[in-house]
């Protein structure tokens, strides 16, 4: 399970980097432009990656903690 969210997060926060990627070179939200720029879901959107950013914290103390594959 932890593995799921895990991955989980991970793409979360790759979107939400992508997002300001487009926002820092050509001024363009793409979050704001699909759900609404001052819409629920946006903020709901926005929260979730900042929790996944948070949780992903986690990854420092785990990464020499598991045995490779």
């Amino acid at each position: 399970m932890s593995r799921c969210l895990d991955y989980t997060a991970l793409i979360t926060v790759i979107i939400g980097a992508l997002n300001w990627g487009l926002i820092g070179i050509f001024n363009f939200n793409l979050v704001g432009f699909l759900f609404g720029y001052t819409s629920w879901l946006s903020r709901i959107i926005y929260i979730l990656v900042a929790v996944c950013g948070l949780y992903l914290f986690t990854f420092f103390g785990r990464t020499g903690a598991e045995p490779q594959d």
